[in-house]
């Protein structure tokens, strides 16, 4: 006759086999799961890829002429570390007023947000300064493409610009798009034309149809204005210290 004792000893025994068998299963599952992910996220962050964004190709008229219009920018790297170049020229009949190169490092700092170093050089038109560069870029609330960068000249002179861009989807293909930016300068610099506290502003808005994805001719219309120091180095050209502009153009990236 089996003892009642034993016969529950043996169940409970049992039973505690079995639970401890499930636990070290389900550890075991969790932290191969744990592993996956950690490799996931390490290839993945260590992947290379790279983007050349032309954003804007395009002529700008007004009265004083009409310009030829040139801003891009390229990267490459992976999710956390990028190398970015950034250019932005501007040509009236067919002479370079303005060139602008950035060459920055980029580190990813918060999700959605990036913050950069690196070195600008202006070409045109006070030829070979050279900036150091910090600055921010990413995407706030609201998906408005943002960014704030602070410049620091060989000299000790500073500049800070601000820049913001929405994108409205009307459509499949068509978006339209505004845009503003600001300036603000340390000094009065006459050379350049730029003066101490608010220096400038630009605002623009662009309609594009999205032919494909990577490619969307568009038109639309600047209004430019100058402050302070700025608007009075404008008047002293012979110059208005604000104007419109209508815009036709590419944006293009691969």
């Amino acid at each position: 006759m089996v003892n009642p004792v034993t016969n529950k000893s043996c169940i409970a025994v049992m039973i505690v086999l079995g639970t401890l068998t499930t636990a070290s299963a389900q550890s075991a599952e969790s932290v191969d799961a744990s592993n996956d992910a950690h490799a996931h996220v390490v290839a993945h962050a260590s992947s290379l890829f790279s983007s050349v964004m032309i954003d804007q190709l395009e002529i700008r008229g007004d009265n004083d002429g009409r310009l030829i219009v040139l801003e891009g920018q390229a990267w490459v790297g992976s999710d956390l570390n990028k190398f970015w170049m950034k250019a932005d020229v501007e040509s009236l009949s067919g002479d370079v007023e303005e060139f602008e190169l950035q060459a920055l490092y980029s580190r990813a700092v918060a999700p959605y947000w990036d913050l950069q170093l690196g070195l600008r050089q202006d070409v045109r038109p006070d030829a070979g300064r050279n900036w150091a560069v910090v600055g921010l870029q990413g995407l706030a609330p609201y998906f408005f493409e943002t960014e704030a960068a602070l410049f620091v000249s060989e000299s000790g002179d500073t500049a800070m610009r601000l820049s913001t861009e929405y994108e409205l989807l009307l459509t499949q293909q068509w978006v339209l798009s505004p845009e503003v930016e600001v300036s603000f300068y340390g000094q009065n610099d006459r050379a350049t034309g730029t003066g101490s506290g608010l220096s400038d502003l630009r605002t623009g808005l662009r309609l594009r149809y999205e032919i494909r994805r990577e490619f969307a001719p568009y038109i639309g219309i600047n209004w430019n204005k100058a402050f302070g120091k700025s608007a009075d180095f404008v008047a002293e050209a012979g110059g208005d210290d604000s104007s419109t502009q209508w815009v036709a153009g590419f944006k293009i990236w691969f």
